[in-house]
């Protein structure tokens, strides 16, 4: 069985930093790792992925600005975010996946397991 544990939200403020992690165990089982958020009163939206494959995606609002990377045993995934925006805010989630593909899955439901969520909240 997966468990997933995020941890590294807080509050920041805008054009800040922070970097989220995901603590995984049974990560054999895991070929896609993938970053969701929430925020109040909107629909959860994919972030960034990344297969085993070592091919990353993401959300066209945070690219160039966040790093989705993952350590050599996948047991830990991070989301490195930079230059953050109060639009940024919401709870984030990590999910993963059994099904190996090429590239990462982008929909909520391609994917198994999810961790319970870490908020970030970016001051403006």
């Amino acid at each position: 069985q997966v468990q997933l544990v995020e941890s590294g939200g807080g509050l920041v403020q805008a054009g800040g930093s922070l970097r989220l992690s995901c603590a995984a165990s049974g990560s054999f089982m895991i070929n896609t790792m993938g970053w969701f958020r929430q925020a109040p009163g909107k629909q959860r939206e994919f972030v960034a992925g990344i297969s085993r494959a070592n091919n990353t995606i993401y959300v066209n609002s945070v690219r160039g600005r966040f790093t989705i990377s993952t350590d050599y045993t996948w047991n830990t995934m991070y989301l490195q975010m930079n230059s953050l925006k109060p639009e940024d805010t919401a709870v984030y989630y990590c999910a993963a996946r059994r099904t190996w593909t090429r590239l990462a899955a982008t929909m909520s439901n391609d994917y198994d397991y999810w961790g319970q969520g870490t908020q970030v909240t970016v001051s403006s």
